[in-house]
């Protein structure tokens, strides 16, 4: 997967959990549907997915920023 791939899906799944982590987002969207009763779990799901997203931020962020000023192939991949 490409370096600029992997910093936008971070970011992009950072944002998505961040906003049904702390905004009603979900909890409007599944009692809508009928699932109000799965609303008490999802802090068991979105929490673990912010820190994996953010996590995956960071490693990109940080992968684009070592491989800045070289020319290797190594940071071409």
């Amino acid at each position: 997967m490409r370096r600029e791939n992997l910093l936008k899906i971070g970011i992009t799944g950072s944002i998505i959990a961040a906003l049904c982590c702390f905004t009603p987002v979900l909890v409007v969207l599944f009692g809508v549907v009928g699932l109000a009763a799965a609303v008490g779990y999802l802090d068991y799901v979105l929490m673990p997915a912010l820190l994996i997203f953010l996590g995956i931020t960071a490693y990109a962020y940080f992968r684009k920023k070592e491989c800045k000023g070289e020319k290797g192939d190594e940071c071409r991949r």
